[in-house]
C-alpha cells in the first residue's frame, strides 16, 4: 500500500512538472525570432545573352537581397512565384509589335505576380510588358521618337520611389517602342521630351514601369552600344549618336532600389 502511495505521488509530482513546462516552453526557446525575408526574381528577356545581360545590370543595386533569374527566351522554367516577393522585369531587343511566342508565358508570370501582390519594377521592354500583360496590347506601339541615348525624365506626378530625388534626372534609354495612354488604374507618373509615359504606376500597388535602364552604369551603356552597332547594327544613325553623346546619369537606381525592395510583402 505504501509503495502504491508513493507511485501516486509520484505520478503527480510528474504531472505537474510537464505541465508547467509545457506552459513555460514557448518563452524558454532558445531558436531566434523568424526574420521577414526578401526575394526578388529577375526575369531576362535578352535575346543576345553574350552582348546583353540583364542580371549583371540589376544585381549590384539589391545589395545582400538574394535573387534568382530565369530567362524565359530560352525556355527555362519559371520557378514558383510562391517563393518571391518581388520580380524585376528586364529590357529586351524584343517588340510587341510582333511579339515571339515565349511572350505568352511571361504574360501569365505578370498577372499571376500583381495577384499575389508582389512587387514589380519593369524596365524598357518590362515597362511595356507590364501595360502588355495588365492592360493589352493596345497600349504599346512604335515609338514616334525613338530615344537611344542619355534622356531626362520629368516627374509629373508624386511617388514614393522618386520623392526628393532630383527632377528631372537623367538615364539612360534605348527603345523603338512605347506604352501609350494606359488605362486606369495606371498613372503616369514621369516623361522625356519625345515620350509622354516614361514612368507608370499602377494605381497604388506596388508595380512601377520605367522606359528608361537607369539600372545600367555609363560604361557598360557604351560597351552595349559598341558591341551592338559592331556585331548588329553598324548602320544605326541612332547608335552611333549615342555613342558620340557625353553621358549624364543622375545615378538615382540606389534610391529607387532600395525603396521598392521595401515595398510588397515579405516572405
Amino acid at each position: 500500500m505504501r509503495e502504491l502511495k508513493l507511485l501516486l505521488i509520484a505520478a503527480i509530482g510528474i504531472g505537474l512538472v510537464v505541465g508547467v513546462i509545457s506552459n513555460v516552453s514557448p518563452y524558454l526557446s532558445c531558436a531566434p525570432p523568424s526574420t521577414p525575408v526578401t526575394r526578388v526574381l529577375i526575369v531576362d528577356n535578352s535575346l543576345s545573352r553574350p552582348i546583353y545581360s540583364p542580371a549583371r545590370h540589376w544585381e549590384p543595386h539589391l545589395g545582400e537581397v538574394h535573387a534568382d533569374v530565369v530567362h524565359i527566351p530560352g525556355d527555362e522554367p519559371i520557378p514558383s512565384l510562391a517563393d518571391y516577393t518581388h520580380v524585376i522585369i528586364s529590357g529586351s531587343t524584343a517588340s510587341f509589335l510582333d511579339p515571339p511566342d515565349w511572350v505568352s508565358a511571361e504574360v501569365q508570370l505578370v498577372r499571376e505576380a500583381a495577384d499575389l501582390g508582389l512587387a514589380l519594377l519593369g524596365s524598357c521592354f518590362g515597362h511595356q510588358m507590364l501595360a502588355y500583360a495588365l492592360s493589352g496590347s493596345e497600349y504599346v506601339r512604335r515609338a514616334e521618337s525613338p530615344e537611344v541615348g542619355w534622356i531626362a525624365v520629368e516627374v509629373t506626378t508624386e511617388d514614393e520611389l522618386f520623392e526628393g530625388l532630383p527632377n528631372p534626372w537623367h538615364a539612360f534609354a534605348w527603345h523603338y517602342d512605347e506604352v501609350v495612354n494606359p488605362p486606369e488604374p495606371w498613372r503616369v507618373i514621369g516623361s522625356s521630351s519625345s515620350t509622354a509615359v516614361h514612368v507608370m504606376r499602377y494605381g497604388d500597388a506596388p508595380i512601377w514601369g520605367l522606359q528608361s535602364h537607369p539600372e545600367t552604369r555609363p560604361g557598360s551603356a557604351k560597351l552595349l552600344l559598341l558591341l551592338t552597332k559592331v556585331f548588329r547594327d553598324w548602320r544605326s544613325a541612332e547608335i552611333h549618336a549615342a555613342l558620340q553623346q557625353d553621358p549624364e546619369d543622375d545615378r538615382i537606381i540606389a534610391i529607387v532600389m532600395e525603396r521598392f525592395l521595401k515595398a510588397g510583402p515579405r516572405l
